[in-house]
């Protein structure tokens, strides 16, 4: 996904505005396995993802417990870090070779401070991003394991053929048994 798409579904730019931030961003690879971002650091970039899927997790009692899942379009960053320059809790792991679009937190915030298109962008940004954690807070609250399952279906149908089940069991809330006891029931 090229990077004006990428822009412009957060919220569309005037011309000269989008172009401030791309000339900020550069294009950067990394290998499947390697950790974006790590817990208990102040992490200074944010990524968009070009090509790939990467999986945010939080280590907790000698487990792994993914929450959230990245594909082409998305933005990987730690918000904790983004919003509050304070250590993450999460690590970001690429589970495919990725091609991701780069910028710094620090050339990001100087652009919020002199264009208010960018700005504006950031705070769209923002509020988007809480939609979506709104929407997986509820999901996890009042959906069945099953529902959670059909909504990943609908929403990222690509995510069962590119996502190690235990991961998806693991994001779902449920055991790999589980799921698999799901994904018979539902075939």
């Amino acid at each position: 996904m090229e990077i004006d798409e990428i822009l412009d579904s957060i919220y569309v730019l005037p011309e000269v505005a989008k172009q401030k931030l791309i000339d900020c961003i550069a294009e950067v690879q990394y290998t499947k396995g390697h950790v974006l971002l790590r817990a208990d650091r102040i992490e200074q970039k944010i990524y968009f993802i070009k090509e790939g899927i990467a999986r945010g997790y939080v280590s907790y009692d000698d487990s792994e417990v993914t929450f959230w899942f990245g594909k082409e379009g998305d933005t990987v960053v730690s918000m904790q870090s983004y919003v509050n320059n304070k250590r993450g809790y999460e690590d970001i792991e690429l589970l495919e070779d990725c091609w991701l679009y780069e910028i710094s937190g620090a050339a990001l915030q100087k652009l919020f401070a002199e264009n208010i298109d960018v700005a504006n962008w950031g705070r769209k940004f923002a509020e988007l991003e809480l939609i979506k954690t709104e929407e997986r807070l509820i999901d996890l609250q009042f959906k069945t394991a099953t529902e959670r399952y059909k909504v990943l279906l609908e929403k990222s149908p690509d995510l069962i053929q590119r996502v190690q089940l235990g991961y998806i069991a693991s994001y779902l809330g449920i055991t790999q048994v589980s799921l698999s006891r799901i994904r018979s029931e539902i075939r």
